[in-house]
């Protein structure tokens, strides 16, 4: 589904990925773990073309889509849900979900489907049906998470890439986002995770990287670095309560 080749990629003189490589199946959810700072959103913005990589190879179902721009990557398949949400706060939720298929409305012909994608992501997130009218800025930490979610998944992405989905909710609302990405990807969405709760990540991935300062250091099945030594000691804590039961 993706392959990447020793991506490298700059913010001025500032060396943020070095020589990054690493692949997705299709059907899989991979997560990326890591410190602060270490390149996790830098390398899932460079796949979104938002931060163009200086050299390397990116490769999405067996096509180059290294230097095309972002709305070109969307339209081959891949949708970023970024960190913070960034909804567009004056506007309802419906609005912001129908932004999420903008090109497809702009290439004509897919306004049924389009409805029908709503209709499901209303199915999908109960809680946006009942706010559609609702201004998106009024919403809760979850319910914009939801919708940033649902506005990504209009544009019928086959790769999502997902962004700290859990920053700064509760842990109720944390197991409810968690149980949408399990079924989305029992529903044939591949899906490239980025979270801060490390442990919730990898309890629910197939397989995971680790990166540190830009590079990847450790690549495995999620399993295995869950048990991982220096996995637990750096990235989930001996003494923190989980906050991801099955």
């Amino acid at each position: 589904m993706l392959k990447i080749k020793n991506i490298n990629t700059y913010y001025g003189k500032v060396h943020a990925l070095k020589n990054v490589s690493l692949h997705l199946n299709r059907g899989e959810i991979v997560t990326l773990i890591g410190a602060n700072g270490a390149g996790k959103t830098t390398l899932l913005n460079t796949l979104s073309a938002i931060t163009p990589a200086a050299s390397g190879e990116i490769a999405l179902e067996g096509r180059s889509v290294a230097g095309l721009s972002a709305d070109r990557v969307v339209s081959l398949g891949l949708s970023q849900v970024p960190e913070g949400r960034q909804v567009f706060n004056p506007l309802t939720v419906e609005e912001n979900l129908e932004l999420g298929a903008y090109l497809r409305y702009r290439a004509g012909g897919q306004k049924g489907e389009i409805s029908a994608d709503l209709e499901r992501m209303f199915q999908m997130f109960p809680r946006l049906k009942e706010r559609r009218r609702q201004a998106a800025g009024t919403l809760s930490g979850g319910e914009q998470q939801m919708l940033a979610i649902g506005r990504a998944l209009m544009a019928r992405p086959k790769l999502l890439l997902l962004d700290e989905p859990s920053m700064g909710l509760a842990p109720l609302v944390v197991q409810d986002i968690f149980r949408v990405i399990e079924q989305l990807r029992s529903e044939g969405t591949t899906i490239l995770l980025v979270e801060q709760n490390a442990r919730a990540a990898l309890k629910v991935a197939d397989r995971g990287y680790v990166l540190e300062t830009g590079k990847v250091i450790l690549e495995g099945i999620a399993s295995e670095l869950l048990e991982n030594k220096d996995v637990q000691r750096a990235y989930l804590g001996r003494d923190k309560k989980e906050i991801w039961e099955r």
